[in-house]
């Protein structure tokens, strides 16, 4: 589909195209959002913020002592492994303006993921959260890491705060397990003795260099590590901040520059909470109110409360939490004029809530680890259409195609396939792989049916690996999920397909009450309101948990693979 199909379809304000080739690299727009916003606050972390001034000068620092007190040289790997914390943008840009590849590492790694991720990329260097310490003490001997920089939570909270809640998360709440690595030099000493006026700025390299090697979440094989280069970034961090200059009726913007408070509760180590809070928010001078754990929710709405915000990025999960929780309704709602989704896909009755309860409308985005992340986005307010990933972002192709590869009609399903300057240039030491998604031409497969509508918006239908052939109908989880999630009694669930004598396959359901007295005949009589027969689940099993990525999608490939086993 040619992009200009897609010209006179966007809201009023947002451009067509962007020029990914406007900046010479992904340093020097940090530069200068880190200059131009001086005065402004750039982050808040468990009650305290910086401002770019601040972590201006903490990034020169670390910088400054990579430069002078270690052997890394541009072009080396460092790993950085802590939830949304302040130390987390002050590490990524200090390793940047010293000319490292940021290897984002999640936190909630096993010891064998996390070495699987260390040895892939050739890291030499780590900055990890002490809580993690045993972890790193196992695999670390098995790598090439030769750098160790370990923080506390609080690091960058001023006493004697700091030193009470990082007495108390390791003292009293024995989050902390023991270990052993003297080598590793505190994130606080390795600022005090980097003296910001001794950092030497590096050659910014070509637009086509690594900045990031982000490793796919591993939820369909291996996870491998996209290679996102300055220009996927710069190119993905425009085409977001593009389409979110969307206008009003007055014709003024909705999200102004240096105005806006956004809630970050999505993990910086993921690429969509990097692109939008560690990039284009800066880079638009607004403040992020970072929340290191969204799984506590008592403690995640106490740290929103005292702010009017304005933006609140999410994913369903996070937003059921909080809409299930008594206390959300005494947060300052009034300023909300922007909720985003992304990450997985936005049950309908949870958007409705949403809606209700703020006054917001949630804007679903859609992307990909490999495109930086960004693909499609919904306007906000009244533009939006539920259900649907929204247009493309600009300077972004998209077409669907059938199973031989030819391109289907616009209202038809296929495979969706993305063209952009976003798209990564393939996987880390991967070539194979890199040519089973990623053409001569430059399209992406992105492995997920969709249907490209009249009016320009995408709807994604699933998965390719998670769609269900019932009796030769195509039965898509997704849409069974949704209508069970609306049940009152229902708290999460999710569908997969089962072999079937008769059928071929038949679909099993996976539901965690929200209220006890729920039964299986109750829930399937339900669906038959909503499905065809041939949709409708055969099998209900309930439990207490579904097996979840640290993002809040549920691994569908866990539960096909217990059954499998039993």
């Amino acid at each position: 589909m040619d992009a200009s199909f897609w010209n006179g379809k966007r809201p009023a304000g947002v451009g067509n195209t962007i020029n990914p080739d406007e900046y010479s690299s992904a340093l020097s727009v940090i530069n200068a959002f880190l200059n131009e916003n001086s005065s402004r606050p750039a982050f808040t972390g468990i009650g305290h913020t910086l401002t770019y001034a601040e972590i201006d000068t903490y990034s020169r620092q670390f910088a400054a002592y990579i430069q002078r007190n270690t052997d890394l040289k541009p072009g080396d790997r460092i790993a950085i492994q802590m939830p949304n914390l302040l130390q987390y943008p002050i590490a990524v840009y200090g390793a940047l303006r010293a000319g490292l590849v940021i290897v984002n590492t999640n936190p909630l790694y096993t010891a064998r993921e996390m070495l699987h991720q260390f040895k892939d990329s050739g890291a030499k260097a780590l900055v990890f959260l002490e809580n993690f310490g045993h972890l790193v003490e196992e695999v670390v001997g098995q790598t090439e890491i030769k750098h160790l920089f370990v923080t506390r939570l609080a690091d960058m909270v001023p006493a004697p705060k700091r030193q009470v809640v990082n007495f108390l998360v390791k003292h009293v709440k024995k989050m902390v397990p023991r270990y052993s690595l003297p080598e590793a030099i505190p994130f606080l000493d390795v600022l005090k003795s980097g003296n910001a006026s001794g950092y030497r700025p590096v050659a910014e390299g070509t637009l086509s260099d690594p900045v990031v090697l982000q490793y796919t979440g591993g939820t369909t094989g291996v996870a491998k590590g996209a290679i996102l280069t300055n220009r996927n970034l710069i190119a993905n961090m425009l085409q977001s901040k593009e389409m979110l200059s969307q206008v009003d009726e007055q014709g003024q913007r909705i999200l102004k520059t240096g105005q806006e408070i956004l809630i970050a509760p999505l993990p910086l180590y993921h690429i969509y909470a990097f692109t939008v809070h560690l990039l284009c928010m800066p880079f638009m001078g607004n403040h992020n109110i970072l929340i290191a754990n969204p799984r506590d929710t008592n403690t995640f709405i106490k740290f929103i409360k005292p702010w009017r915000f304005t933006a609140f990025i999410g994913l369903n999960t996070l937003f059921a939490s909080l809409l299930n929780h008594p206390r959300f309704k005494e947060c300052d709602l009034s300023g909300l004029k922007l909720t985003l989704s992304g990450g997985t896909a936005l049950q309908e009755s949870v958007a409705q809530r949403w809606h209700k309860e703020t006054g917001c409308i949630i804007s679903e985005a859609y992307g990909l680890t490999e495109c930086s992340p960004a693909v499609c986005m919904n306007p906000a307010g009244d533009l939006s259409q539920p259900g649907t990933a929204g247009l493309p972002i600009p300077s972004t192709e998209l077409k669907t195609v059938d199973d031989s590869g030819v391109e289907t009609a616009i209202g038809e399903p296929g495979e969706l396939c993305v063209r952009g300057p976003q798209v990564m240039p393939g996987y880390w030491q991967r070539e194979e792989a890199t040519t089973e998604v990623l053409d001569s031409d430059g399209w992406l497969k992105t492995g997920d049916v969709a249907v490209i509508q009249e009016d320009g918006f995408v709807r994604i239908v699933d998965r390719i690996k998670d769609m269900i052939l019932v009796s030769g109908f195509n039965v898509y989880p997704n849409e069974i999920e949704d209508v069970v999630s609306g049940h009152p009694k229902v708290a999460n669930c999710a569908a997969i397909g089962i072999p079937d004598e008769s059928s071929g396959e038949k679909v099993k359901l996976f539901v965690i009450k929200a209220d006890d007295s729920l039964t299986s005949d109750e829930l399937l009589n339900w669906c038959r309101d909503y499905l065809t027969a041939y949709k409708v689940p055969k099998v209900c099993e309930f439990r207490d948990d579904l097996p979840m990525t640290p993002v809040g999608k549920i691994l569908r490939k866990d539960l096909r693979q217990a059954q499998d086993v039993a």
